[in-house]
Parts: structure tokens; C-alpha cells; sequence
């Protein structure tokens, strides 16, 4: 039987700051909707902490993985991706990150792995994948591909009785749009609300997968209205997270084996810069805002900011963290940024009959890294993302694809390290 603890810690901030996530949002938040969260899972001597921001930096990972008492490199930490929450990374997304709000989401990450750690006790561990709740749509094209399913790993105590409930599902959890001034983790929120009510005594931690291109039907265009509309409500957030709470509590679940390892990896993502003489872009962008609306006009002034910022070629690379996870035979395949869903169907080609997770927004939020077939159709994601990140390009063609063999290889080390365990169990029987 193996052993795991879970643990939630509130990193809410106050009212009267910046809120990330969409350049159409010039307000602060006015209050809080929804408390944000750092949920851990420790499981053995490995970690996921997962929490209500829209990304974490490289930086603050490597932190929180030193200070938390376990192996740097048996822990991984996602961020939810919530366009609801506060300016959590600094240097990105054009808005100046509070320094108490990067302090106390450090201290909530040390403190969630911590306290999970301490809690361990012996657990049963089932899993399956539940069906296709039916929301996220492909954002780029009519009918595009969608990461489907619903993952889960539910931790029973020796009573019987649920410790916590993993999840995940792959949707940007973007429902509420520019409008809203309430702090919030989105739909994830009441994902885990009615999991929680439908399983009383247990955590739920919802992990988002890989919907770079995914939400439930909008645009992305659709974010740089500020007006309201009324799809894009709480009451859409809670009919949404209550069907994917649906399909995981339906979720068939067979008990998996007491295996428990992790692995890591590291790769290069280059960039490719398309914009050229970025003065005299910044100069055109300036005279545009002029003559715009006041949304468009904040746009293209954070452009025109970021051209006359830019860097001289050759650009370096950055320098990319992916982690794999092995949970009685389940898996957790986890990589940086807004990765689109055609890399997590070309992971699934090894799927076995345990749950795989897909996970993005791990251990860095450095944007978009699109697949290699989507850089032909340009878009948001492809030509102008970059700027709003600010990054000093977009990333290359293949990025994705690197990302994709780093955490292929992650997850060949696991299989060889749970070879060697049992080679070992064996030669101790003998």
C-alpha cells in the first residue's frame, strides 16, 4: 500500500490589484468570488502542487521545489491557467507583478507540499478515465482536435473512506471573460466544489491539461472585448465545472498496483522573430492608438512598448523543465506553457489502461508553443501572443515536438526505474 497527503492553502489576495489574463481588463479586482488555492498532492516521496494562477515562472519553480523538503526533481507545480487571479509572473503579460503576491504564493507552495507531506498515511489507489463531458471546443478551427476525457485518481484511507480525488481536464478554464472583477479560479473552482460535495472528508485538485487552442467556443478575439456577454458567467462556469465533476464521479475506477516513481528532463526552445524594425512598428502602433478605441489602443500600446524593448539576434533559448510521474501505474506527463492539443494526442499513442494526464503550465508559463501544422495559419497564438508575454519572438517551429520527446524520454525513465525496483524486489525475495 503506498502513502499520500493533500493539503490546501489559501493564497487569495487582496482587492485593489491587477488582474491577469486579458489586455481588455484595465480595472483591479473589486473582491473575491471564489477563494484561490494551492492544492498538494504528495504521493511517496513525489509531488503535484497545482495552483490558482494564470502560470508560474521557471524561477519561482525552482524555488519552491528546493525549499519543500522533497527531491527538487520528484515535484512538479502547475498553475490552474485561471484568467481570474492576480499577476503571478514577473516580466510577463505586461503587468507589474506585487511583491507580497509572489511572496505568499511561494509560502503557499512550500506550505501545501509540506503540510501534504506530513499527512501521508497509507492509501488505496483506483483510477480511470471518465467520458467526454462535452465543452471545450478547438478555438482555431471548426471541428479541430480536443484533448477528450476526463483522468482521475481517487486516494482511499485504509477505512475506505476519500482522501482526494485528481483531475483534469483540458479546457482553458477562460468561461469568465474581461468583465469580471472578481477574483476566481474559473470553472476548476466548481469542478472541485462538486467533487468535494459529492465526496465529503475529500480534496479535490484539478489539474488542467493541454488547451492551448481549447476553451469552450469563443475566440480569441473574443477577450479583447471588455463588455459582458452573457455566455461567459458564473452561472456558465458552474453548469461547465459541474459537468466535468459529473464525468469524473461516473468515471469507472480499477484499483491500480503501489508503484511510485518520477523522472525529469530538460530541453531548448528556440525562438524564430517574424517582426521586423520593431521601431518603426512601435512608431506605426503609436499612431494607430491614436485613433482607436480605448481597448485597442491599450493593445497596441503595450506592442508598441514591447518592440522598442526588444533585443538584438541571436536571441538565446530558454532553457525548458518537463516531469513525469508514475502513480500505481498511472501517469502524469507534464510540460511548460499553452500547449496545444495535437502534442497531447501524439503522447496518448502509448496510452495504457491507467489514467494518463497531459498537464501544461508546468513549472514555467512562457506562452504559446503551438504544433508544428499549426504555424501555416498564423493567429493569435502564433503571430501575436509573444508580445503580450513578453517574449522577444515567438517560439520556432518544433518547439512543441522538443517538449514532446523531452517528456517522452521523462517517461521512459520511469518504466526503466520501476524495472530496476522490481528487479530488486525480486533479489530480495531470493
Amino acid at each position: 500500500m503506498i502513502t499520500a497527503g493533500v493539503a490546501s492553502v489559501d493564497v487569495t489576495p487582496p482587492a485593489g490589484l491587477a488582474m491577469a489574463g486579458f489586455g481588455a481588463r484595465t480595472d483591479p479586482a473589486k473582491g473575491t468570488h471564489d477563494p484561490l488555492t494551492v492544492r498538494a498532492l504528495v504521493v511517496g516521496d513525489t509531488a503535484l502542487a497545482v495552483a490558482d494562477v494564470i502560470g508560474i515562472d521557471a524561477a519561482l519553480s525552482a524555488r519552491v521545489r528546493a525549499r519543500c523538503g522533497l527531491r527538487p526533481e520528484n515535484v512538479t507545480i502547475t498553475a490552474v491557467h485561471n484568467h481570474g487571479g492576480p499577476a503571478s509572473m514577473e516580466g510577463r503579460l505586461s503587468l507589474p507583478t506585487e511583491p507580497e503576491v509572489l511572496a505568499r504564493l511561494e509560502e503557499g507552495l512550500v506550505t501545501a507540499i509540506t503540510r501534504a507531506a506530513e499527512s501521508r498515511q497509507p492509501v488505496r489507489l483506483n483510477g480511470g478515465t471518465g467520458a467526454e463531458p462535452g465543452v471545450a471546443r478547438n478555438r482555431r478551427h471548426p471541428d479541430g482536435p480536443v484533448d477528450t476525457g476526463v483522468p482521475v485518481l481517487r486516494f482511499d484511507r485504509a477505512d475506505g473512506s476519500p482522501l482526494a480525488v485528481l483531475l483534469s481536464y483540458a479546457c482553458h478554464p477562460v468561461v469568465l471573460g474581461a468583465d469580471n472583477l472578481l477574483w476566481t479560479a474559473d470553472y476548476p473552482h466548481f469542478v472541485r466544489q462538486a467533487v468535494e460535495t459529492a465526496l465529503p472528508g475529500a480534496v479535490a485538485i484539478f489539474a488542467t491539461g493541454c488547451p492551448g487552442d481549447v476553451n469552450t467556443g469563443h475566440s480569441a478575439a473574443d477577450s479583447l472585448r471588455p463588455g459582458p456577454n452573457p455566455a461567459r458567467s458564473f452561472a456558465e462556469a458552474e453548469r461547465i465545472g459541474k459537468a466535468i465533476a459529473a464525468a469524473a464521479l461516473e468515471a469507472p475506477l480499477n484499483p491500480l498496483s503501489d508503484t511510485v516513481s518520477a523522472a525529469e528532463a530538460r530541453t531548448e526552445l528556440h525562438f524564430e522573430r517574424r517582426e521586423t524594425a520593431p521601431l518603426e512598428l512601435a512608431a506605426a502602433w503609436e499612431r494607430e492608438a491614436a485613433d482607436a478605441d480605448p481597448v485597442r489602443a491599450h493593445l497596441l500600446r503595450i506592442w508598441a512598448d514591447w518592440a522598442r524593448a526588444l533585443p538584438p539576434e541571436p536571441l538565446p533559448p530558454l532553457p525548458a523543465r518537463v516531469s513525469a510521474l508514475d502513480w500505481g501505474g498511472a501517469r502524469l506527463l507534464a510540460m511548460p506553457g499553452e500547449i496545444f492539443a495535437r502534442t497531447a494526442l501524439d503522447l496518448r499513442g502509448t496510452q495504457t489502461a491507467a489514467p494518463l494526464f497531459v498537464l501544461g503550465y508546468a513549472d514555467d508559463n512562457p506562452g504559446y508553443i503551438p504544433a508544428a501544422t499549426e504555424y501555416a495559419f498564423g493567429g493569435y497564438e502564433v503571430e501575436e501572443a509573444h508580445r503580450f508575454y513578453g517574449l522577444p519572438a515567438g517560439f520556432a517551429p518544433g518547439s512543441a515536438e522538443a517538449l514532446a520527446r523531452a517528456v517522452a524520454r521523462a517517461a521512459e525513465e520511469l518504466t526503466f526505474d520501476q524495472s530496476r525496483r522490481n528487479g530488486e524486489y525480486q533479489d530480495a525475495l531470493h
